[in-house]
């Protein structure tokens, strides 16, 4: 009896017919598949051969082989580690020069803030002075010598101020002076214990100062019966200028 030698499909296909043993010896000396005696194709897949010595013939899938997956590569995330000495260095310099640059500017506002208030002190100082020196100066007149006293006044005065004094010496208080033979004494009030001028300060920057003055004046004219004593207080307001201090407003209160 001959042994029969089975081949199958793939798997769930029909199993074929046997093949006689002498076909598969001739065809392994032949050194070529052996060929079914019918039905199929010839090459329908490669063929393995069984450790029993039996052959299966395994067709390939309809969609052809698939190629295996390659494998998927992962990139893993790098060990955490401390920077090197030189990121370090240089990240401390960069800090260490921020802290001095932040530390210069704080140093240069304070300076400039302590020189402003030096400077406003001393402008307080120094205008305080000249409002108590030009104050009688440029409130007295005196009919019998206008022009001297309204130029002497003017030197004291700066910007619009001066113009409009001169317009006003010039079109009311000379021809009224003239007139009624008007003569004007201004002082600077002093308190009645003797201590110093009534003058104050208030406000004052390195180039202005607002001064509050108590002026007494005295007017003699042939309208009044006699002297008339006025007690008036008066805001003025000194600029500093290339020539120093100069009057830039007067106002009564």
């Amino acid at each position: 009896m001959a042994n029969p030698t089975s081949r199958t499909r793939g798997t769930g296909s029909p199993a074929r017919r046997t093949m006689p043993a002498a076909a598969r010896a001739a065809a392994k000396r032949a050194g070529r598949p052996a060929r079914p005696d019918r039905g199929g194709p010839a090459s329908a897949g490669p063929a393995q051969e069984t450790p029993s010595g039996r052959t299966l013939l395994i067709e390939p899938p309809a969609n052809g082989w698939e190629d295996p997956p390659e494998p998927e590569l992962v990139e893993e995330e790098p060990w955490e580690s401390a920077p090197p000495r030189g990121v370090r260095r240089r990240v401390l310099t960069a800090v260490l020069g921020a802290v001095l640059v932040a530390a210069l500017v704080v140093a240069a506002v304070l300076g400039w803030q302590y020189r402003q208030e030096r400077q406003a002190e001393q402008a307080r100082s120094e205008a305080l002075a000249v409002a108590r020196k030009v104050a009688p100066v440029v409130l007295s007149y005196d009919y019998r010598h206008l022009d001297r006293d309204f130029t002497r006044a003017r030197a004291q005065l700066t910007g619009r101020f001066r113009d409009q004094y001169g317009t006003t010496t010039k079109t009311v208080v000379a021809p009224t002076a003239k007139k009624y033979h008007g003569v004007v004494k201004a002082t600077v009030a002093t308190p009645a214990d003797g201590g110093g001028p009534a003058v104050s300060v208030v406000s004052a920057t390195p180039d202005r100062a607002v001064v509050l003055l108590f002026v007494n004046q005295v007017t003699v004219s042939t309208q009044v019966s006699g002297p008339r004593l006025d007690l008036n207080r008066v805001r003025m307001t000194l600029s500093r200028t290339s020539d120093g201090w100069r009057v830039s407003g007067v106002d009564a209160l």
